[in-house]
């Protein structure tokens, strides 16, 4: 043991057993307060470390109790002396540190004998534990090349915060383990949830030097929209670029061309049911690719499925009537023609194009057999491949699709699929869908899949070139249901998985999705709604790993998200939690934390959180570094928006339905309603 050691001993070890130590106090200690060689210093809180010298190393101690016994005879004694009495430290050992610095490890080996010294932790014996020595390291070039500038370093740890346990000492997690895997940020509505994800992230990327984080990627599901005053302030020119697209239904803000979405996810949408609603739409949805597809090569199997239907329209079978069949093979023929099956086939029949007006009395039978030819023995139908299409076109393939089995002998099948078309049609009329819908008109200038991703993350360039000029992409969906919300969640958040599953080479391009209020679309029960988004996550959060792929999600109801998300998660920021059932869901999610430290989780101050997980070696309590500027997320202040002089403007803006909201700061802006007395 070393001088300064023993300057900075506060007691003596009295008892040791395999899971607890009890150290004694010096005599004279007042308030469990010790005066160090290097300043004053308050042992009595629970959560601090001790180290204990064992031989060649230190025991590391976590204080989890203390006591004091009056040494006085309980007939002398008239008040408690608190200077006199004996004080007691309630210890447990957590690991093991090198006397001399190196790798603090879990676990101990080596027990202290009785009446060994116990002293109270440095800054730089802390930094040993966490592991967050050496904040600052070099950077390295690409693929072992020569860095440039050749002085620039990196982030290798990064500061979230104040720790409330060891004064003035800065908590930090190691960037690797803590962007590297799934992250948790939990609590309380009004515990500080929003402000933590924006202080972490202006932690990140407001590094003075050269070498930010420009790599970096995250992609802000923004469903309450108050992320924009905080991030928008992080861009620089050359160095960090935010983009916030807007999503509020209509087709002026975000837009989504529902070819994009799998077969699965139109299945969820409309809800299609297994036996005999799903088939249907299958073929509906290949349909819009082979009626678009004029190639050579598809020509017979679109001659087939004409004439199939056109046959059918003229048995008169089901409930519709014959100038309604008739319509139907008009609209075929003029929208979908090919060299035999066309308008000018069926003018040389009946030029009038009315039904029962047929040139002569064998005429329509004549048009028949000159249909009936195209129709080929084991033709097989396409399958949807994401051919752009006008979303009209599907409630049209779809009644075609009917037709098409009620022709191999299906009669009831548009009686089961009645409610899968009035979905259908519910989808276009809604305008909480203009987003999703697109016309003929708008094909040619909508992006391909490729372009929707590149544009959405911010890339330019192609192949071995690729560039990125966004680092934070807000998608503020704060306009639209939830519903919406799940629909553009999963899609987009597939759609960027498939990206980078097919990445070459794969975990090069890491990709955060920041998950806001992540409790309403990635539940533990099934979505009330069409689309369940949660599937979709939990493959992420499976598999996303080794692709580069990562959730950061926040939630303020940790019981009502999926069990499997939350498991997945490697680090997690705990703030106030209260229900019983949410402190629960931490526990079995998280069965490496202690007793003690949950029974803290109800009683933490606002801006307090307790981290812990892989990027840091102990859990610890701490204060969230402040967010500046903050997020649209502040309490709402009843007593001074209450109590005001009359004529007070209310200081609100009323804006039209589907207007952009404004940002709050800017005055020029500011509309309000006066009050009417």
């Amino acid at each position: 043991m070393s001088n300064d050691d023993g300057k900075r001993a506060i007691g003596k070890v009295v008892s040791v057993a395999a899971d607890r130590f009890v150290v004694e106090m010096h005599a004279g200690t007042d308030n469990f307060t010790f005066v160090g060689f290097d300043d004053v210093h308050y042992v009595a809180r629970l959560g601090s470390f001790l180290m204990i010298p064992a031989q060649s190393e230190y025991v590391v101690a976590e204080v989890v109790g203390l006591r004091e016994r009056d040494t006085g005879r309980p007939d002398e004694r008239r008040d408690f002396d608190r200077a006199g009495s004996s004080k007691f430290l309630d210890v447990v050992p957590v690991g093991m540190l090198p006397a001399r610095g190196g790798l603090f490890r879990f676990g101990v080996s080596v027990f202290p004998s009785l009446y060994a010294d116990a002293l109270y932790a440095l800054d730089h014996e802390l930094d040993y534990i966490f592991e967050t020595q050496s904040p600052i390291e070099p950077s390295v070039g690409l693929n072992g090349a020569a860095c440039i500038p050749a002085d620039a370093n990196r982030y290798r740890v990064l500061s979230i915060g104040k720790s409330v346990i060891f004064e003035d000492y800065e908590v930090k997690v190691r960037v690797d383990e803590f962007f590297g895997g799934h992250v948790a940020i939990l609590g309380n509505t009004g515990s500080g949830k929003s402000c933590t994800v924006a202080s972490i992230l202006q932690s990140l990327f407001e590094k003075p030097d050269e070498h930010h984080a420009r790599g970096a990627t995250f992609v802000v599901f923004d469903v309450n929209g108050e992320y924009r005053p905080a991030f928008e302030p992080l861009a620089k020119v050359d160095r960090i670029g935010i983009q916030r697209v807007v999503l509020d239904g209509t087709t002026a803000g975000f837009r989504l061309p529902h070819w994009f979405l799998e077969m699965a996810e139109w299945e969820l949408l409309l809800q299609a049911s297994e036996k005999t609603q799903l088939p249907v739409l299958r073929m509906a949805l290949g349909l819009t690719s082979l009626f678009r597809d004029n190639s050579p090569e598809v020509l017979e199997v679109k001659e087939h499925f004409i004439a199939t239907c056109i046959v059918e329209c003229f048995r008169g079978a089901d409930g519709d009537s014959p100038v309604a069949k008739f319509q139907r093979v008009v609209s075929l023929l003029q929208k979908y023609p090919t060299n035999n099956l066309n308008m000018v086939l069926l003018n040389r029949f009946n030029p009038n194009l009315q039904y029962g007006n047929f040139a002569g009395p064998n005429s329509q039978e004549e048009f028949l057999e000159k249909v009936r030819v195209r129709i080929r023995e084991d033709v097989h139908l396409p399958s949807y491949n994401h051919t752009p299409f006008a979303f009209d076109d599907l409630e049209e393939c779809l009644d075609f699709a009917i037709l098409y089995e009620e022709a191999h002998g299906n009669r009831q099948i548009r009686d089961y699929c009645s409610s899968l078309v009035t979905r259908l049609k519910s989808l276009k009329d809604r305008e909480e869908y203009a987003f999703l819908r697109h016309s003929n008109g708008e094909i040619a200038t909508a992006p391909s899949a490729a372009q929707f991703v590149s544009d959405l993350l911010g890339l330019t360039g192609a192949g071995a070139t690729v560039t990125k000029k966004n680092q934070i992409i807000i998608l503020d969906m704060n306009d639209v249901e939830d519903e919406v919300v799940e629909l553009v969640s999963s899609v987009t958040a597939r759609m960027l998985f498939k990206l980078l599953r097919r990445a070459d080479p794969r975990n090069r391009f890491p990709v955060h999705l920041l998950l806001e209020e992540a409790h309403r679309y990635i539940g533990a029960t099934p979505s009330r709604y069409a689309l369940d988004a949660t599937k979709g996550f939990e493959r992420i959060a499976k598999e996303g790993r080794k692709y580069g792929m990562f959730v950061l999600l926040a939630s303020q109801r940790p019981s009502e998200l999926s069990k499997t998300v939350l498991s997945q998660c490697s680090n997690f920021v705990v703030h106030r939690i209260q229900n019983p059932d949410d402190l629960s869901q931490i526990r079995q999610m998280t069965p490496f934390i202690s007793d003690a430290l949950l029974k803290r989780l109800p009683s933490l101050p606002k801006q307090h959180a307790l981290v812990f997980g892989t990027s840091v070696n102990l859990p610890t309590t701490f204060k969230v570094r402040e967010a500046r500027p903050r997020p649209h997320s502040d309490d709402t202040r009843i007593v001074d928006l209450w109590f005001h002089e009359g004529g007070r403007p209310a200081g609100i803006r009323l804006l039209p339905e589907n207007a952009e909201t404004k940002d709050d700061d800017d005055p020029d802006e500011t509309m309000y309603f006066e009050e009417r007395t």
